[in-house]
């Protein structure tokens, strides 16, 4: 890479990580990623919220001026508008997610798919937002993506059921197809995510045939996601179809490991960290070699991988703002990576979580569990933010 490339992007730049935030903003920022590195504290909390909503104590006013208002833009898709317009003062784009998860019922399912449409049809012509997303837990029973994925019979009623959902997931990518937004669609699960990449396919030979609209996710921390990306590009070549691909190490980590054990069955996460590193890069080399069939997003709070996707965009002469290659990471977290990125003229978008206080606490909770490590986000968040507080009170 050539030094006036390299010299224009410094992730360890806090002035503009942070031009964004008030005095008082990264004080609160500050307090929180405090908090967060508590693990016992983060391990008790969702017991506790749980239990203070049950007994109607007033926590939610907490909640939303605190972990909330660090992780979320807002309860609707209006609530996000001046969290937004921000973002894209600073050149960085939006994707709006419901994140309402862990629900069972139809009719939750059909207003999470009329919700996402919402997303959709806001991001039309609209280049704050270039790009929409949602899970497909978001539209189907855990348990019957589940049967679907182990290849079991199922039974008239699930048959419908599965239907359904088939029929959901075709007309939120549809009116991505129609409204030309593009569309990423979440991996989740190992216990799933079959019955979910089936239905991605399906979609991208449908609606990519002149251009990518829908991606796919894959998770490097699965020891099998770079051979599947490989035969994902077989596959589009055979099909005759454009490939979107979201690559993510993963958040499910434990999750996994307990469950392949329980189970007694092949873990299907990578042996260490490094693996996983190492795929992830030569997956984002894969893709930007094949760019002529494949668009990306790397999604990811990793400043090696940052790096990595820079330097090869620059070996390959790929202009920095070229629409197929954008750089992800979700609000409230790795703004020295966003920020920079962006100001250095790369692609950049936020992916920005919405909804009820209570209905996102599952995301919520997660977002706390994965900043608890002193040596992982937190301790990162933390170092960031206190030597931007010391430049401030120096200037």
């Amino acid at each position: 890479m050539n030094n006036s490339k390299q010299s224009s992007l410094d992730f360890s730049n806090t002035e503009i990580a942070f031009k964004a935030k008030s005095d008082a903003d990264l004080r609160n920022s500050y307090m929180l990623f405090k908090a967060l590195g508590l693990n016992w504290l983060v391990q008790i909390g969702p017991a506790f919220v749980n239990a203070a909503f049950a007994i109607y104590l007033p926590i939610k006013g907490i909640i939303k001026a605190t972990v909330y208002k660090q992780f979320c833009g807002g309860e609707s898709i209006e609530d996000c508008v001046k969290t937004v317009n921000t973002l894209h003062s600073f050149g960085i784009g939006t994707i709006l997610d419901y994140s309402v998860e862990g629900k069972e019922a139809e009719a939750d399912f059909e207003h999470t798919t009329n919700e996402t449409i919402k997303t959709i049809a806001n991001a039309q012509n609209n280049p704050k937002v270039p790009f929409s997303v949602f899970k497909v837990t978001g539209l189907a029973r855990l348990d019957l993506l589940n049967k679907v994925n182990e290849g079991k019979t199922l039974t008239s009623a699930e048959g419908d059921e599965f239907a359904r959902v088939k029929e959901r997931v075709n007309r939120i990518c549809k009116t991505a197809f129609d409204k030309n937004v593009r569309l990423f669609i979440d991996a989740e699960e190992t216990w799933i995510q079959n019955a979910i990449d089936n239905m991605v396919d399906e979609m991208m030979e449908t609606y990519n045939k002149n251009e990518v609209i829908v991606f796919n996710t894959l998770q490097f921390y699965r020891h099998d996601r770079l051979a599947f990306l490989k035969q994902s590009h077989q596959r589009a070549i055979d099909k005759n179809y454009y490939l979107g691909i979201k690559l993510v190490r993963g958040a499910y980590m434990e999750k996994e490991r307990e469950r392949a054990q329980q189970f007694n069955y092949a873990d299907p996460i990578q042996p260490n960290k490094s693996a996983s590193d190492e795929d992830y890069n030569e997956a984002l080399q894969f893709c930007v070699k094949h760019i002529d069939r494949i668009a990306i997003c790397s999604g990811t709070h990793n400043e090696e991988s940052c790096v990595a996707l820079v330097k090869i965009m620059d070996e390959n002469g790929i202009n920095k703002n070229d629409s197929r290659i954008y750089f992800s990471q979700l609000f409230g977290m790795s703004d020295n990576l966003s920020y920079n990125l962006a100001n250095a003229g790369y692609n950049v978008a936020k992916y920005l979580p919405y909804g009820p206080v209570k209905s996102v606490l599952p995301y919520l909770f997660r977002r706390a569990q994965e900043n608890t490590s002193a040596k992982g986000q937190a301790g990162r968040e933390l170092s960031l933010i206190l030597k931007e507080m010391k430049r401030r009170r120096l200037k």
